[in-house]
């Protein structure tokens, strides 16, 4: 039998399947549309590994519904109306209306994604795409408004552990086998959350054993699969750690490492946009107002790729790249919204001081709303000492710019200004 571990455990029901309990746990929002047979088009966010195909299959299965699959990758304008004219001719003779599942619907082109909107409009088919990249950049607004996303989550610990589990418990192959689990903290960590990836390492460990009575532990696995690396990432399964080297290379100040992984993405095929992208994320998150130009490099690169495309995007890429390597680095930025963010939800709904409110009518006017505010352009240097947070966490240092010099100029600036307030 040559149908992988993952395929031949893959989940037929909601009861079966391993994770996403925030979309079909019991009361859950995509769990009563399900079972309600409410089913909106709607796109599947997530991670590779998580379940997005298998769960519109079990979708379709459990509301018997025709179930037409395309890939992205291979699936072009001709294909999409194919399928519809199917669905409209199975609607005419009364059968349920087909589901059209679209993998990878972030490559699908801007014409491909338009070829599509007659029919979810009219609700000829359900459309169920499934994407890796957030849907806001990659699907069409017109009909990214006509569906319903719903974000899936890497698997837990624990649910990763009870698919090894099962896997041994229950597969056909296996079950014959004498397998205890000792250690599984490699399996775990190769997988990232994927449970495909991490179904597959598993396969491959035991056909790597000698005999049917097998012991896995950590040592074990990491022989085994690095032995096997080919086997291991047929299905491009190092897409995420080689990226993650990039990213990682780029914050660590190394262009020779960052233009070495530039490379290894590109002979692989990888998508321009999803580099650039990642490119623009990191001016941001790792940059920052160390140096506030790297955001404007980065969106260039963005746009000029998209324009460019392969091959001569690549030393767009490259120089972008290696700009963003050799600049100084800060997280400041990324640190104050994080902060920011947790303040909001440990203190919910502090009240907006009086003097900040807005006031357009003359009631508010007489409740104070907007007394006492002082416009900061009528004062010497364009400023003058007020209050701009809540009481409750008046004087809270929020943004605290690291040290470089750009930020060391911003540093002495704030404190010129506010002088002991918030300790800068």
């Amino acid at each position: 039998m040559n149908t992988p571990l993952a395929e031949r455990m893959r989940p037929q029901t909601l009861d079966d399947y391993a994770g996403q309990t925030h979309l079909i746990g019991p009361g859950k929002p995509l769990r009563r549309a399900i079972e309600q047979g409410l089913l909106p088009s709607m796109i599947f966010w997530g991670p590779p590994g998580v379940g997005k195909t298998t769960l519109a299959n079990i979708i379709s299965h459990m509301l018997k519904r025709p179930f037409y699959t395309l890939s992205a990758i291979n699936s072009g304008i001709k294909d999409v109306r194919e399928v519809i004219e199917k669905a409209q001719s199975q609607h005419f003779f009364g059968q349920n209306k087909p589901v059209m599942f679209i993998d990878e619907i972030h490559r699908f082109s801007k014409s491909q994604q338009d070829s599509l909107l007659g029919a979810v409009e009219k609700g000829t088919v359900t459309l169920i795409g499934a994407t890796t990249e957030n849907p806001s950049f990659e699907v069409i607004p017109a009909l990214l408004s006509r569906c319903q996303v719903f974000v899936l989550e890497h698997l837990t610990k624990t649910e990763l552990k009870n698919l090894l589990a099962q896997a041994i418990k229950k597969d056909e192959l296996l079950k014959h086998k004498k397998i205890e689990l000792k250690e599984t903290e490699f399996l775990l960590r190769v997988s990232g959350g994927d449970a495909r990836k991490l179904l597959n390492a598993l396969e491959i460990v035991v056909n790597a054993a000698e005999s049917d009575d097998i012991i896995i532990t950590d040592e074990m696995a990491k022989e085994s699969l690095t032995n096997n690396i080919a086997m291991y990432d047929k299905g491009g399964e190092l897409h995420y750690d080689i990226i993650s080297a990039f990213i990682k290379s780029i914050r660590g100040s190394d262009p020779n490492a960052a233009v070495y992984w530039l490379a290894r993405m590109i002979d692989g095929g990888e998508d321009i946009k999803f580099i650039a992208r990642r490119l623009l994320i990191l001016a941001s998150e790792d940059i920052g107002n160390a140096n506030p130009t790297a955001l404007v490099i980065a969106n260039n690169c963005f746009q000029a790729v998209n324009v460019i495309g392969y091959p001569e995007g690549r030393i767009i890429l490259s120089q972008c790249a290696t700009y963003l390597a050799t600049s100084p680095k800060s997280n400041a930025s990324y640190e104050a919204i994080n902060m920011a963010m947790q303040l909001v939800k440990e203190k919910p709904n502090m009240p907006v001081p009086l003097h900040l409110r807005n006031a357009p009518t003359k009631l508010m006017k007489d409740l104070n709303y907007g007394k006492d505010y002082k416009y900061a352009h009528a004062y010497e240097q364009n400023f003058t000492e007020q209050e701009f947070l809540p009481d409750e966490i008046s004087g809270t240092k929020i943004y605290n710019p690291s040290n470089n010099p750009r930020e060391n100029e911003l540093r002495a600036f704030l404190k010129n200004l506010w002088k002991n307030k918030y300790g800068y």
